[in-house]
């Protein structure tokens, strides 16, 4: 019995199944295959899936490959096993390969799948392929002819995407990408995938609803297949006509005329219809100059009442309308035939692989519901540089009576034309812009934009320089010190600045008149001439940890405190922040103003009373304490001495002479 199945041989790549596959094909069958592709070239051969009984080994259940056709073919290989995977491709010697499927007594097995292509097609995949098997984002790969196959399915459509579970192949036909009779590369993006796939009929594919997946690929296209006019009315009314012309009147003796300016796609309200359903019907589309036409979407009457459509049509295009072109497959030589609707509603698109270039358009009914009856859109581009080959029909053949119905109608429609009248004018020819027209509307519109920046450039020169002429007159009339010699901007800077030493120094400490009253007479002038830093020396870093952490300040002019105010031992530590300078942080040395006091005046001060400060003692001293605190060292300057330095750390020399002064604080009771 026959053992073939599934078959597409193409002039350059074909796919080929064993019988029933992949269910269990029947016994004691045999099939042949003989492919052949352009002298020169040779064949690679690839499995998609193979599956033979081998208990015989290779006995009665097997498959053969040979180089060659005929009785001089020899043979590559012999092969059989459940589940074989055949790594790499069988590559004949020719241009010719004969296979050969032999199936026996078995029980199981689901037979093969294989695709074949000549050899420059170097990324051959089979119609089994889907994007799960690949892990690249994007790729290319080449897809043999004979991807329909009833065994496989898809999820999805253009542009949304397609499901990763899909055939990779039988997606790219629907997609109008690679043609099913031929083939052809496809470029494939992977990307996240979406709740709901939708469905639709497309080149003869159903696409199914499919559920929501992690991923989903689409295709990387020419990108001509926009609509063309007929649904946004860039077509205008005149240049659409038919055969004929439904007109019928309806029970209240209203007249309804279904014109062929109604078959535009997704218009509300009836179709276009012919008068007469028989194949000699056309719907005609000028699309005013050649297009590149890649696709055509069809729908029903979309009437509810009124339930009919076109099922399958044929193509015809020309550049006069004159000389009619049917639309066939590159190396077919059949007119090729479009599958059209299958209820009133859906939209169902086919693609033309190669585009056809055309100026007129046709749409010839062949198959139909109750009545020919349809709404169109094409999609395609402008076409402008170079001209695709055109596919000619071959001379039609002598008339005799023996001819068939199909064959007087080709001929019909290459020669009717002539003698019959067409519903179009001959004024037609008029309805394209003259030449003139169009240099001027081409010339216009490059000048339109270059006037426009020019302009819009002087405009923009003459503001700049106004700005600058005013910024300019400003600059010369105007005196005003820099930012940087501002003195809110450096009296800011010097706290992070080394302090000066005190005969640099140029603002004088200020005291108020009661701080005054309260020292000795020879002491006030050493004050009022003392010239002291406006903050203080850093302390001994031993020396900080035992002091208050406090803020440096300048004195405030205010309040006037008292003497008991001031007094260091029993005065409560209160927190000042002033005006002139930013608290310390925690960690950082205690700065300030050096306290001058008479500790003569304070006999009774208990021994154990830690002092807070360091300090100059003006005239007699008493001695100082030993056993208690470590000794204070002292030296008396005379009233006229107009510098003192204070808190220099022990045993540092200072910036000063020799006889400068010394100050150590009194360490804690041991």
């Amino acid at each position: 019995g026959d053992a073939c199945g599934h078959t597409v041989l193409g002039p350059e790549s074909g796919t080929l199944a064993s019988i029933n596959y992949p269910q269990t094909s029947p016994n004691s069958t045999v099939c042949e295959w003989e492919i052949r592709v352009k002298p020169g070239q040779r064949v690679q051969l690839k499995f998609g899936d193979f599956d033979i009984d081998d208990s015989d080994s290779c006995h009665s259940s097997y498959l053969r490959v040979h180089n060659g056709i005929g009785p001089t073919r020899t043979e590559i290989g012999k092969y059989c096993g459940f589940d074989f995977q055949m790594d790499g491709l069988i590559i004949s010697k020719g241009n010719e390969v004969t296979v050969q499927f032999m199936s026996g007594t078995h029980t199981s097995g689901r037979g093969f799948l294989a695709a074949y292509s000549t050899t420059d097609k170097s990324d051959l995949i089979t119609c089994l392929e889907n994007a799960s098997h690949f892990s690249e984002p994007e790729f290319n790969k080449y897809c043999p002819a004979g991807c329909v196959i009833p065994f496989a399915d898809i999820s999805g459509t253009i542009p949304h995407g397609y499901r990763d579970s899909s055939s990779l192949c039988m997606a790219g036909v629907h997609a109008g990408v690679v043609s099913n009779t031929l083939g052809g590369q496809i470029n494939v993006v992977i990307s996240k995938g979406i709740p709901y796939y939708e469905g639709s009929l497309a080149n003869n594919v159903t696409s199914k609803v499919g559920p929501l997946s992690t991923s989903l690929f689409t295709f990387k296209t020419s990108g001509c297949y926009g609509t063309l006019g007929m649904e946004s009315g860039v077509i205008p009314d005149s240049h659409i006509t038919a055969s004929s012309i439904l007109e019928w009147s309806d029970q209240t003796e209203q007249v309804n005329i279904w014109k062929p300016e109604n078959a535009r796609l997704k218009r509300v309200g009836p179709p276009w219809a012919a008068f007469i359903s028989d194949e000699h019907q056309w719907l005609q589309i000028d699309l005013n100059k050649e297009k590149r036409i890649t696709g055509i979407i069809t729908t029903g009457s979309t009437l509810a009442e009124y339930y009919y459509y076109v099922s399958a049509y044929r193509i015809l295009y020309s550049d006069d309308a004159q000389k009619w072109t049917v639309y066939r497959e590159p190396g077919m030589d059949k007119d090729k035939v479009f599958q059209g609707n299958t209820e009133l509603y859906q939209e169902v698109r086919n693609n033309f692989i190669p585009p056809i270039i055309a100026r007129f358009f046709r749409i010839n009914p062949l198959k139909w519901h109750q009545k020919i009856a349809m709404k169109v859109e094409l999609l395609g581009c402008q076409f402008s540089i170079g001209r695709a080959p055109k596919i000619t029909m071959p001379p039609p053949p002598p008339q005799n009576k023996n001819d068939n119905k199909n064959d007087d109608f080709v001929h019909s429609v290459k020669t009717s034309l002539q003698t019959d009248k067409t519903t179009f004018t001959p004024e037609i020819k008029n309805t394209t812009m003259t030449p003139s027209v169009t240099k001027d509307v081409a010339l216009a519109a490059v000048l339109v934009p270059v006037l426009v920046m020019v302009f819009t450039t002087l405009i923009l020169i003459l503001v700049c320089a106004w700005h600058w002429r005013n910024r300019k007159k400003k600059s010369e009339g105007t005196y005003d010190l820099p930012y940087w010699d501002r003195a809110g901007w450096w009296k800011g800077m010097k706290q992070f600045l080394p302090t000066k030493s005190a005969e640099h120094e140029e603002t004088p400490v200020r005291y108020s008149s009661s701080e005054i009253s309260h020292l000795r007479p020879r002491e006030v002038p050493t004050m009022l001439q003392t010239e002291s830093a406006e903050y203080a020396q850093p302390l001994v870093g031993g020396i900080v940890s035992t002091l208050h952490q406090r803020s440096t300040f300048k004195p405030e002019e205010g309040k006037e405190a008292s003497y008991a105010d001031l007094d260091p031992y029993n005065s409560p530590i209160q927190e000042v922040y002033h005006a002139y300078a930013e608290p310390l942080p925690i960690t950082g040395p205690e700065y300030a103003t050096p306290i001058i006091m008479d500790m003569s005046s304070h006999p009774s001060t208990p021994i154990g009373a830690p002092s807070i400060s360091t300090f100059k003692a003006a005239g007699n001293q008493p001695p100082p304490l030993v056993g208690t605190y470590n000794k204070l060292l002292s030296r008396t300057d005379s009233t006229s001495s107009a510098q003192a330095l204070y808190d220099t750390p022990k045993g540092q020399p200072g910036p000063g002479a020799a006889d400068e002064m010394v100050y150590q604080v009194p360490q804690s009771v041991a």
